[in-house]
């Protein structure tokens, strides 16, 4: 009787939890822009989203950098990277990104003060130039390629513009990344257990006008699913 007690306790327990990340993925769900997404265009441009397993970026041409929606922040990082046809962007909190190259290295004490300091700790971005696809360059990767409309591309420009920090209208290098042809860039925004890596990634998308849902985002494979069943987004092979 206690067994089954504890049993039908701890059912209960686990329904209230699924039923309350549910309602949390509603209510926190940011709809799509019908306008940009599926692109209307001909001719759509290609963007490639990144998962590498606990952390996610966008993948751009580098020509989008000084496009539309570019600021003075991606106009100088276009010339620093000129080198490279297309650039990796990734969003993360200052100490723990950079002191996590692989999962290996993943530090559960830094983990938690990044997620919990109260009022956020720094951001930074990771830009790594790309001399070949993304495919090419992250073979161990889930990668999907979204195709965009120009109006959602120069939306999702113009938020990453945003998410640079900058000194005298310029970005500010703060050091080598993790792989490859890499710097770190001081970010704008603060990094909590509400606004991690895939958050940032997902909000980027968004701006592209495919819907997300941040509850779902907050692990990488839940915002790659959710681009994959909701915006019917193809994974490279």
């Amino acid at each position: 009787m206690i067994l089954r007690r504890l049993a039908k306790g701890l059912a209960g327990a686990v329904g209230s939890l699924v039923g309350l990340f549910v309602l949390a993925a509603i209510l926190t769900a940011r709809p799509g822009d019908p306008a940009l997404y599926p692109p209307p265009d001909p001719a759509p441009r290609t963007i490639h989203v990144v998962s590498h397993g606990w952390h996610s970026g966008v993948a751009l041409p580098l020509s989008a950098l000084t496009g539309p929606g570019a600021g003075p922040a991606l106009r100088d990082i276009a010339v620093r990277f000129r080198a490279y046809p297309t650039l990796e962007f990734g969003w993360g909190e200052a100490r723990f990104y950079a002191a996590t190259p692989t999962l290996a290295e993943f530090d559960w004490r830094l983990a938690l003060d990044a997620l919990f300091t109260p009022g956020g700790s720094d951001g930074v971005i990771q830009v790594v130039g790309l001399d070949a696809d993304p495919r090419t360059s992250f073979p161990r990767a889930d990668i999907l390629a979204v195709p965009v409309s120009a109006a959602g591309l120069e939306r999702l420009v113009a938020r990453l513009e945003a998410s640079f920090a900058r000194v005298d209208g310029h970005p500010v290098d703060v050091g080598p990344g993790l792989y490859g042809p890499s710097l770190f860039y001081r970010g704008a925004g603060r990094f909590s257990w509400t606004n991690v890596c895939n958050h940032w990634t997902a909000g980027l998308v968004n701006a592209a006008g495919l819907p997300v849902a941040p509850v779902i985002a907050t692990l990488p494979g839940g915002l790659i699913l959710d681009l994959e069943w909701r915006s019917g987004v193809t994974a490279v092979p």
